[in-house]
């Protein structure tokens, strides 16, 4: 098998793993991943993180669902409010450089991290 395609497969496998563990990953795992070895740009690789996401979510949420029934109706609303905010963000996207998209992610991952810690 090719080496390239294993190394693919597996930060598919890492990526799924902290989608069902911590729902996260695409931004986290796939997007350095992609650009860094894939010499794809940023922008390009959250579009196939965005992809992968999507497929692993699917399936993240068939599982949760069989053992822990999510409240739907928060689902719902969120999901709205998400396909909105993801048109936004996307037109957003197209007009920033990489470099400033590269800096809010930072900045953002720092946040989360911050918030996570203070709420534990």
């Amino acid at each position: 098998m090719n080496k390239n395609l294993l190394k693919k497969a597996f930060i598919g496998f890492i990526t799924g793993v902290l989608c069902g563990l911590f729902s996260s990953g695409g931004g986290l795992i796939l997007v350095p991943y992609i650009s860094n070895f894939f010499n794809k740009n940023e922008k390009e690789a959250r579009a196939i993180s965005i992809f992968c996401i999507l497929i692993m979510v699917v399936t993240s949420i068939i599982v949760y669902h069989n053992f822990e029934r999510p409240d739907l109706k928060i689902a719902i609303y969120s999901a709205i409010g998400g396909v909105i905010g993801s048109i936004i963000g996307t037109k957003i996207l197209e007009k920033i450089s990489d470099k400033i998209l590269t800096a809010i992610f930072i900045l953002f991952t720092i946040y989360a991290a911050i918030m996570l810690f203070i709420k534990k």
